[in-house]
């Protein structure tokens, strides 16, 4: 019988500095996940955190992790070879079925993009699998800029919009994310799309506003919640909005769903 909240230790293979506060790590393992799902990644004796995947391959997930408190301060302290727990994975990821097949938008914000890295870097390998790609991707500043090289490679590939919040920098848009829906083609797609879109709270809320008024067909819209899960099971409360767990009944809501949510 499974235990589906028993951590069990997986061995670092990979540490890769994105930012001053932002680390990927790679772990060796087998644990089949969805695009958009998360793990509690723990420290016996200190706790335990809620990351979402930023990508996997064969017998490797990556986790990218902002330093902001006593777990991910012993995390940023491991090195490659040494050895943290991780059980899962939780939640709902993003719907490939309803994504394949047709265009895909995707706008992110700051972290909010290690959600969707995997998704894309997916698209990115499997040329057939949608028709073409739109990213709005955003970050607060040139320090704050998360995975570079896969920036780079996105931009040779889809339609993409790169912008800080208020900085310059040269090939990036000034602005924030919201500036740059307008720019996105969505009459000419023909109702022939898929929306993902993932940030902070306030900004997931204006971005839907944008969409709206763009023409965006909201059930064609879906927003991945970042909450701060506890058990992963839907059984203490701790991520509960309104009647729904997100660690559960999300972590990826269609916007129909998530659209009146408090938070």
């Amino acid at each position: 019988m499974i235990n589906y909240v028993q951590p069990k230790p997986y061995k670092i293979i990979d540490i890769r500095h994105e930012t001053e506060m932002e680390y990927t790590f790679r772990f060796d393992t087998d644990i089949h996940v969805e695009h958009g799902q998360f793990l509690m990644l723990s420290i016996p004796k200190i706790g335990e955190v809620p990351i979402s995947v930023s990508d996997s391959g064969d017998n490797w997930l990556e986790f990218t992790i902002r330093k902001v408190g006593k777990v991910t301060d012993v995390i940023f302290n491991k090195k490659v070879g040494d050895v943290i727990f991780l059980r899962g994975p939780y939640g709902h990821g993003w719907p490939m079925d309803k994504i394949k097949g047709k265009n895909l938008i995707v706008i992110a914000g700051g972290t909010g993009v290690s959600p969707v890295r995997s998704l894309i870097n997916y698209v990115a390998r499997n040329d057939d699998f949608v028709k073409s790609v739109y990213l709005i991707l955003g970050f607060k500043a040139e320090e704050s800029i998360l995975f570079r090289d896969d920036l780079s490679r996105w931009e040779s590939k889809f339609h993409t919009w790169y912008c800080l919040d208020n900085s310059e920098k040269e090939g990036w848009h000034k602005g924030f994310v919201t500036y740059f829906i307008k720019e996105l083609p969505i009459s000419e797609l023909n109702n022939d799309y898929s929306i993902i879109v993932v940030g902070p709270p306030p900004m997931m809320k204006f971005v839907g506003i944008e969409l709206l008024k763009c023409g965006a067909n909201e059930k064609n819209i879906w927003m991945s919640f970042e909450r701060k899960m506890s058990c992963g099971i839907g059984k203490c409360g701790h991520c509960r909005i309104d009647e729904y767990y997100v660690c559960v009944d999300g972590p990826v809501f269609p916007y129909l769903r998530c659209k009146d949510l408090i938070d």
